[in-house]
Parts: structure tokens; sequence; C-alpha cells
């Protein structure tokens, strides 16, 4: 199943009473919008709000941290959802928020998973209906993960990684970000990046209009930085969002062996004695 649906197959999808659509908007550092609000003025019919906050380990210090397999499970369970549910995601238009929680989706075994390409707006763009209000409800059903460890990883295997240089690393952050030339968004986070890292901020994957590039496109993008199909990709970013849009088009490119380091640099940034280095250093 790809990861993405075309805004052209969209009409279609309204005729299709079994899917649940779900608003995934989370905002990124420096967005200020209300994502709730925003779902409130204007939804997919039928649809509800995945809070990818809610979605998160609540003892974490760090954002956006995976939840527990029995976290998770509640949580998808009380949406009315269960391991045979086609869900599709979409979100508000910063790509990320859909990416982010397909990914998580993936990475609990919920196979029947994808994104609308082009979010909300491609929605509209078909002049299909949109609704107000808080959104659809769905009786309770029990949900059964199935966790796929292979698309995690953790500090621990990031210091390993790093030290064998047996893995490509790809940091969807900005170049500036990723050089230390500009700062860290969150408190007491160092600059720079992991050695070995590449860099392929996550807009790079996306055209001007925020859909992702044709696969062949995206293929060369990532063999270049050293991704083939034995390698075994992880990506990194800020805080484990912005990364996932480079999962899903690693997808795309054909490279479906890949990972996310959920700390990304908010964990290795603050995080005392890490190996960190910075300009053009490798």
């Amino acid at each position: 199943m790809s990861p993405l649906i075309p805004g052209s197959l969209l009409p279609a999808l309204t005729k299709d009473t079994t899917i649940r659509f779900l608003d995934a908007s989370t905002p990124l550092p420096g967005e200020t919008f209300d994502p709730q609000a925003e779902f409130r003025a204007g939804h997919i019919p039928g649809s509800q709000y995945f809070d990818i906050s809610i979605f998160s380990d609540p003892q974490s210090i760090l954002p956006h941290t995976v939840p527990s397999a029995a976290r998770f499970a509640h949580l998808f369970g009380q949406l009315g959802i269960t391991p045979q549910t086609h869900v599709v995601f979409y979100d508000q238009g910063n790509v990320a928020s859909a990416c982010r929680a397909w990914w998580m989706a993936r990475l609990f075994g919920h196979e029947k998973t994808q994104i609308i390409h082009g979010g909300l707006n491609a929605w509209r763009q078909q002049n299909l209906p949109v609704e107000q209000g808080e959104g659809a409800s769905h009786a309770p059903q029990v949900y059964y993960p199935r966790i796929e460890y292979s698309r995690l990883a953790g500090l621990g295997d990031m210091l390993e990684h790093v030290r064998l240089q047996n893995r490509p690393i790809l940091d969807a952050r900005s170049a500036a970000r990723f050089y230390g030339t500009a700062p860290e968004p969150r408190a007491g986070v160092k600059s720079g990046h992991m050695p070995g890292a590449r860099n392929i901020p996550y807009k790079t994957v996306l055209d001007e209009s925020g859909l992702f590039l044709p696969a062949t496109q995206l293929q060369a993008l990532f063999v270049q930085a050293g991704v083939s199909a034995t390698t075994h990709p992880i990506t990194t970013c800020g805080s484990g969002m912005t990364a996932a849009v480079l999962n899903v088009a690693l997808e795309l490119a054909g490279f479906p062996s890949n990972a996310l380091y959920d700390g990304s640099w908010a964990e290795w940034g603050s995080t005392p004695d890490m190996p960190i280095t910075n300009g053009q250093n490798p």
C-alpha cells in the first residue's frame, strides 16, 4: 500500500464508509496556529482529530516521544479503530504532522494506513465538502498493536551507529541548524550535528506546492546521500516530526527499510558528552 493517496482519488473515497480520516495537524517550532480550533472550523466530514501531543509518552521530558504500545493501543482503540481499519491521515498544511502520524501507526504495526497527498488543501481543491464542529465519534474498540522495532532508533542505537558509521543518518533540519550557524529553538540544546550525518532538509523532498517529488528524483537524492537497498538509513530532525517526512520519502523512493531516531536532536543535543560536530566538518 502506497503511503500517499493523490488528490485525484479523493472523490472516490467519499463513498467508502469504512475509511477513518484523522487530522493529525500539530504546529512545528515557529508555527502558532491552534490545530484543534482549525479542525473545528473545517475538516473532512466524518473525520476525527488525532492529537500527536496525546499520542506521546507523558513521562518523557522530550517532545513527541513515542508512547508505550499499551498507551497507543488504548488511544487508537478509543477512536474506534481496529487493526483492520483503513486509516487515512491528513493535516492542515505543514506535511510533517501527517507523516509523523503515519510513521507512528506503521511503527505499531498498522498496515492499512495512508496520507492524503497535499492534506486538507488537496481535499478542498477537489471541491469536496468540509464540515465544522467537534468531529465524529465511534464506539471504542480493543486494539492489538504489533510493534515493528526496526522502524525505531534510540539514543544507544545512534551512539553505536555514529561510532561504526554503518548506516546513513539523514538529518531533516535546516542547513543552518545542521551546520551550527543558527541556534536551536529549544533551550539547553547545543548546535551542530552527529558526526557522519548527511543534511537533507525535509523541504528538499517536496516541490514548491508542498507535494512530494517524483520517486525517481527522491531516489537520486537519497542515493547521493549514501542510501541503498542494503544500508537501512535512519532519519532524525529536531524532535522526530520532520524526520518522518524523510521516512515517507524513502518509502516512495523504494527504500522501505528505514528507521527514525525518536529523540532526535532535542535528545542528542541536550545529553552531556554526545559527539557533536558543526560547520562543514563530517
